[in-house]
């Protein structure tokens, strides 16, 4: 699912670049192992500020997440804070859609509207 983020991420923010589909899913890859390793630490790190912020202080969190990864993957190239925060909002918008629509199983569900 970050692998997908990304990839539309790299298409609709300026300042992100992918080299191509490998580094894309090693980039997906690794945002995914960021964000159950890493992330959880630096939550619980900058939790008084993520608190005075009312919360805002995650979206920064996930830029620098995705930052992060971009230190480590070749081909994935973040250019500043700005192309990593809307960036890293992008891959969570992108992600969190795929979720909703893929049930546990594992299989695509269409979503009816009953009147």
């Amino acid at each position: 699912m970050y692998t997908l983020g990304l990839l539309v991420a790299a298409h609709v923010v300026p300042g992100i670049r992918l080299d191509g589909l490998a580094s894309a899913i090693v980039a997906g890859l690794l945002l995914g192992l960021v964000n159950a390793i890493v992330r959880p630490v630096l939550v619980v790190l900058t939790f008084p500020i993520t608190l005075l912020t009312l919360g805002l202080f995650l979206l920064v969190l996930n830029a620098f997440c995705l930052w992060l990864v971009s230190v480590f993957v070749s081909g994935l190239h973040v250019a500043g804070f700005w192309p990593a925060f809307w960036g890293a909002l992008l891959v969570s918008v992108v992600s969190w859609i795929l979720t909703a629509l893929i049930s546990d199983s594992g299989r695509v569900r269409s979503i009816n509207r009953r009147d």
